[in-house]
């Protein structure tokens, strides 16, 4: 029912495949869930992946083949306000799915998408490896690591040879059409514009590896079919997906390129005095892994992101006050 896995849904079905879905509830309004119809074109399942029977009895009940693992408390300023929601969803959640995997027989394969944000962020100028320190200096990207760790447990402790195929992937800031999470740059912009309000930023010069939502999700995909192929490269192992060096921005200059989109779309700067929930101001992935084993790359750049973005918040504000 979010951002990344409402369009993973509507990509599975647009390649034949029989889809369920399993979540706590419809996160945002607007929601591209509901603008997908997903409900009706998939078998949904509302539950919370904190509780094991629950989750259990919908994978007993749809017996998938391969899991996508994207439940998530995925804001960091959130993670400031309810740490203890983030970590029981995002680390117990994934401690939950992988031991009813143990008892899941159907299950040939599984995705655990965590972030970029499961490093111990040191603000290096170059990008992070899979072999490179997890950690968190806040509870959402500390929740991230821990479900890492997690995961790799399960991976050499039950899953040797043995078992499903399991892989954790780790990608940057994604945007694209259909997000309307709150304190994330795009959706701020959004929500803002449509009213004819200013976008407030609290941090202009902040750099992140923005990349069009479809981009992870075609590894995803990738990496996902030479799991169920039974490819031993790819099993216990993680993969970064993020965009080339180039399309590294600061927040600034996405809302400057992102407002050529929306005329009049105006924002001003607000600086955080002593701000109690820090977030960190340069991050990038090393992608080489990816690459080299699974043959993936990034295609679009940064201009071709803000304009597929762009392009379909356009078409759904002009059709929504069409229908008005």
């Amino acid at each position: 029912t979010g951002f990344k896995g409402s369009w993973l849904c509507a990509w599975l079905l647009d390649l034949g495949a029989t889809v369920a879905g399993y979540s706590f509830d419809v996160p945002t309004e607007p929601s591209h869930f509901k603008a997908l119809d997903l409900a009706n074109r998939i078998e949904h399942f509302q539950g919370d992946v904190r509780n094991r029977s629950s989750l259990k009895k919908a994978l007993n009940q749809f017996s998938p083949d391969i899991v996508f693992h994207m439940a998530a408390q995925s804001l960091v300023r959130e993670s400031y306000e309810n740490p203890i929601l983030t970590f029981e969803t995002n680390s117990i959640g994934t401690l939950n799915l992988l031991d009813c995997l143990r008892d899941q027989s159907s299950v040939v394969a599984a995705l655990l998408i965590t972030s970029d944000k499961c490093y111990e962020n040191m603000e290096w100028l170059w990008g992070y490896r899979e072999n490179d320190r997890l950690g968190g200096k806040d509870p959402y990207s500390a929740s991230k690591a821990c479900a890492e760790i997690i995961s790799k447990v399960y991976m050499e402790s039950f899953w040797g040879d043995k078992g499903p195929a399991i892989a954790t992937t780790r990608a940057g800031n994604v945007i694209g059409g259909g997000d309307w999470a709150l304190d994330r740059i795009v959706p701020d912009c959004v929500r803002a514009w449509s009213k004819g309000e200013k976008v407030v930023v609290r941090n202009p010069n902040a750099t992140r590896p923005w990349q069009h939502v479809l981009e992870p999700l075609s590894g995803y995909l990738v990496l996902g079919e030479k799991l169920l192929k039974g490819d031993r490269d790819v099993k216990n192992q993680s993969f970064n997906f993020g965009p080339s060096a180039k399309v590294n921005q600061s927040v600034g200059g996405l809302i400057i390129e992102i407002a050529k989109y929306w005329p009049g779309g105006e924002w001003k700067f607000e600086q955080e005095i002593n701000s109690s929930k820090p977030e960190s101001t340069l991050l990038k992935l090393n992608c080489d892994k990816a690459l080299q084993i699974l043959k993936w790359n990034p295609v679009l750049d940064f201009h071709e992101t803000i304009r597929m973005t762009g392009n379909w918040y356009q078409t759904f504000y002009a059709h929504k006050a069409s229908s008005i």
